[in-house]
This record gives structure tokens, sequence and C-alpha cells, in this order.
């Protein structure tokens, strides 16, 4: 911070305008990390004293105060420790994430749009704007897939717990004879990285196609080829975009997308070329099976992964992941940072 301080106090600090706000934005993660570590000491040290005065004085409201403190250093603590847990490179960017229903039919293209609508709840629960980006609507009901935009800080750091297979057990509304159903969605979640991030792109190695959107709009909707498609041919990535009037904006976010895709690729290589050497190590992968949503014959959702699960179904389907979310950042030892 003394640093940053020296560096901002130069006369030719504002030269370069997004170098300098790419500063002030270290900072003041730094101010948010020094000024929680002191109120972390500041409530330890309030603790002590209470206690030492309620073992003086053994007065019930002392006890009961110092109880209360505690309870608060606690909840900073923990606070605190979840924190550190989001200490990747990428955790403090915004996320984009996909949603696919998988075999199915409409039973999973229903259930990839409760999965929608539960993360669009979450984000609104912890104040994160979101963003369409692309969305591919089910012939009778629901969507087979889905591009969203989640902006807020730490929102990719909380949603890679996310990543993988999500799995419905439930009575099909679309079942005349009210038979229960299995139906699975996947969840894929990146980081919204930085302009300043070096991907180079051959517009060479690109298809791309325009096409009309699709969904619900106004008289623009269906009218004009605005939507577009681009395909990497290289890698058999394929992006798309329609959530704008204009075709170039279109165009522009589907290529922002690529990028991360294309950056997201090269971290998986690295990572596996990581696990190859370092031999069998556990994995959560984007393909495996994550949480089961059981709403018949019982209530119940379940984290394959770390075993946190509650009975309370409707509540999870309203955004209320957190429980889930911190289960599983604290339990990842293979992203936990070093000490």
């Amino acid at each position: 911070m003394a640093e940053i301080a020296n560096q901002a106090a130069e006369p030719n600090f504002w030269t370069n305008s997004e170098s300098a706000q790419n500063i002030l934005k270290e900072r003041a993660l730094l101010t948010e990390q020094v000024e929680a570590s002191a109120k972390l000491t500041s409530g330890v040290e309030d603790c002590q004293t209470l206690l030492e005065l309620a073992q003086e004085s053994n007065e019930q409201e002392l006890w009961l105060e110092c109880q209360q403190e505690i309870q608060r250093a606690e909840a900073i603590l923990s606070e605190f420790e979840l924190n550190r847990m989001l200490a990747g490179p990428h955790d403090k960017c915004s996320a984009i994430m996909e949603i696919n229903s998988g075999a199915g039919g409409t039973e999973a293209q229903d259930w990839c749009e409760m999965l929608l609508r539960m993360y669009l709840r979450w984000a609104e629960r912890k104040g994160f704007s979101t963003e369409l980006i692309s969305i591919h609507a089910g012939e009778e009901a629901g969507i087979k897939n889905v591009a969203v935009s989640i902006k807020g800080k730490n929102a990719f750091g909380y949603l890679r717990a996310e990543r993988g297979v999500h799995r419905l057990v439930r009575i099909s509304p679309f079942d005349s004879n009210a038979r229960r159903h299995t139906s699975f969605a996947s969840v894929g979640v990146m980081p919204e990285i930085d302009e300043e991030i070096n991907i180079v792109i051959n517009e060479d190695e690109l298809r791309i196609d325009t096409y009309r959107s699709s969904g619900a709009g106004g008289q623009h909707i269906n009218k004009t080829d605005s939507a577009v498609r681009i395909t990497h041919v290289p890698t058999g990535i394929v992006v798309a975009c329609q959530t704008d009037r204009s075709q170039h904006k279109n165009k522009a976010q589907a290529m922002k997308l690529l990028k991360m895709k294309l950056f997201q690729l090269e971290e998986e290589k690295k990572r596996e070329e990581l696990d190859r050497l370092a031999g069998e190590r556990r994995k959560i992968d984007f393909g495996s099976q994550i949480r089961s949503y059981v709403m018949h014959p019982y209530q119940m959702v379940k984290d394959l992964r770390t075993n946190c699960e509650t009975g309370d179904v409707q509540s999870v389907m309203d955004g209320k992941l957190d429980e889930f979310i911190r289960s599983f950042l604290m339990s990842d030892e293979w992203n936990r940072p070093e000490i």
C-alpha cells in the first residue's frame, strides 16, 4: 500500500489512465484486506478484555456480552478465511456462465431454465448484475442452452464451485402419467478476463455466421440478421451472441467470449500437464456430477463432493447457494493458497 501511495503521488501517474486505474483497484483490494485484518485483531482483543472482566466480576450481563463478541469475531474470521480461498489469479473477476441441457428433451430443457433462474436469483442476492449473452429456447418449454454474464467482485471465485453436472429427480410436469424423471444439465463457468490478457486470434481461422435472433422481444426480434455465431475452426469452439440490436456489438461480445474460451483452454492444458507430472490426484471436472436435487420421493439437495446437504429444496432453487459454495471452497485442497 505504501508503494502504491508513492506511485500515485508521482506527477505522471495518470499518463496511462488504464494502468493507473488498475493500480487503484489493487490499492482498494489491499485496503480491504488490511481493514479486515485490523477488524479481526480488534475483535479478538475485545473478546479477551471482556472475558477477563467477566471472570473477575462473574456478572451474567458481561458473560452474555462476551459470548456475543466472540460470535462477532467468529463471523469476521469465517469471512476472512473464505476470502483467503478466493485468492486464485482470476477469482476476483466477473464470470461468464453457460448452462446446457442434457439428454431428455423437454424435461431436461425445463431443468436448464430452472437452473438459470436459480443462478439469477443467487446473483440478485449477492448484489451482482446479470446480462444474457445468448439463449436457445426449447421447442415446447425450457431452454437448450444459455450464456449469461454475471458481474461483481469474486463472481468467478464463487461460481467455480458450480462447474459440473447437476442432476434433478422429480415428478415430471410434462408426463401425463405423473412418473418420476431424472434430468441432467451441465454448468460451465469461466472468468470474464481483462482485455490486457494477450490472446492472438487469426481472423482466417474463424467462420462467422449471422442469423435472426430467437426468443421473446419487440419488433426487432426475428426481422434482421443481428445475431452472430463464431466458430474457431482449429479448436471447434463455437460462441454466439444475440442480445443486442446491433450486429457489430453482438460480434464484439462474441469475440470477447471466444477470447475467454481460448484462454480457458490454455489454462486447462497447463493444469492437465501439472496433473500428469504430479500423478493421480482428486479432480473436479466439468463433466462430473457434482450435485443432486431431489424433489420426489423426498426433498433434498446434496453436493456429492462435500456431502453438504439440505432438505429445503425451494430455498436452494430461489438462489440460496452460499452454504454449498462455501463448503466447496473450504474443502477445495488443490486450490488452497500457500500459507
